[in-house]
């Protein structure tokens, strides 16, 4: 299992918050996204014993290879999983820019291909192509990307680039992995063919199981083969109790008026995923517990994951534990704050999935 961390670029504290937007992001962050906090957080994220950590993109957030360069510097081994919008650079560019990355960070760039859901953020930035169309664009952007790194001149023709000598001056060879998501069947098609981990957002096991099932199958026609991964958030504590306290904390502190922005913004959205986010809550903060332990309330106001594990430390590992039974072994956490919860999982959750599980 590599288990990693979340950079809140938006902002942190006792609340939910969205991840790439200021729609329903209420007050005003109890702890602004400055390079000092970021940069804490992601030390403790080190110092905890993850691997990596992710900073999301969007209109509502910095953005995330500046701000994972800055970061880089002041920590030592954590990795940067750095989204990425395809269409808003070239893939020969950004190939440069990851070369650069890996050479001044030593080698710990991760990339997170996120291909957009909100059309009107997508125009917003200048981008008109239709839900079909910015996967389509996603597949020939990763292909273009690669062979970049190969240092091999190339000409491409495509429906979306074309370049001609392409290529970096010398290859590129510690090559970042390449992350993606998405749940329609254009999205994944184009991670079949080309993403090293296909990663989903937190859906009760059996949802989980399919999908994986699934994708397993168009790999093995692309003649390839994916990592799995899930995206959650986690509020462990020692006790169930504690943690469904805490819960219920964050639900309080989500107004009707935050809820229904956020909704009304997920409702515009192209995006099957976030759909399938909303269809676990339907907008309604009743029977927000969707399969044991597992919590639909940070997708009332929060786009993207929406979904936390809740439960004592046992709880939570042994759900984790049953994720990755299902196949999955790359794990993004996350928690509120950000800086403590990296702490405390780090502390009472990852102990226990690093020691072999109990037989009953």
């Amino acid at each position: 299992m590599r288990l990693h961390w979340f950079l809140p670029t938006t902002g942190d504290g006792h609340h939910v918050r969205p991840a790439t937007t200021t729609v329903a992001a209420g007050a005003v962050a109890d702890r602004p996204a400055t390079l000092d906090y970021l940069s804490q957080v992601a030390r403790a994220a080190e110092s905890a014993g993850f691997e990596a950590a992710l900073t999301p993109v969007g209109a509502g957030c910095p953005d995330p290879l500046v701000a994972c360069g800055a970061v880089a510097a002041r920590t030592e081994r954590l990795k940067l999983l750095v989204a990425f919008r395809p269409g808003f650079t070239l893939p020969t560019l950004l190939a440069q820019q990851a070369q650069t990355f890996q050479q001044i960070s030593g080698g710990r760039l991760l990339l997170n291909v996120v291909t957009g859901g909100d059309p009107q953020e997508q125009r917003a930035y200048g981008d008109f192509l239709d839900h079909d169309a910015r996967y389509e664009r996603t597949g020939e952007f990763i292909e273009v990307l690669r062979r970049t790194w190969t240092g091999e001149p190339f000409d491409h023709r495509g429906t979306h680039y074309r370049v001609a000598g392409g290529g970096l001056a010398t290859p590129l060879l510690d090559t970042p992995d390449i992350y993606f998501g998405g749940a329609s069947p254009a999205a994944e098609r184009v991670a079949a063919a080309g993403a090293d981990v296909y990663l989903m957002w937190g859906e009760p096991p059996a949802m989980i199981a399919e999908r994986v099932a699934r994708m397993r199958r168009l790999a093995a026609e692309a003649g390839r083969e994916l990592r799995y991964g899930i995206r959650l958030h986690v509020i462990a504590r020692d006790t169930a109790d504690e943690a469904w306290a805490y819960a219920g904390r964050l639900l309080t502190g989500m107004d009707p008026g935050r809820i229904a922005a956020a909704q009304a913004r997920f409702a515009r959205m192209d995006s099957v995923g976030q759909r399938r986010m909303a269809d676990l809550h339907g907008g309604s903060a009743e029977s927000l517990e969707i399969s044991p332990n597992l919590w639909a309330g940070v997708g009332l106001v929060r786009e993207g994951a929406g979904t936390a594990l809740v439960g004592s430390y046992p709880e939570v590992a042994e759900r984790l534990r049953e994720y990755a039974e299902l196949g999955l072994s790359e794990f993004v956490l996350s928690g509120w704050p950000h800086l403590e919860e990296a702490w405390r999982v780090g502390d009472f959750v990852l102990p226990r999935l690093a020691a072999p599980a109990l037989v009953a």
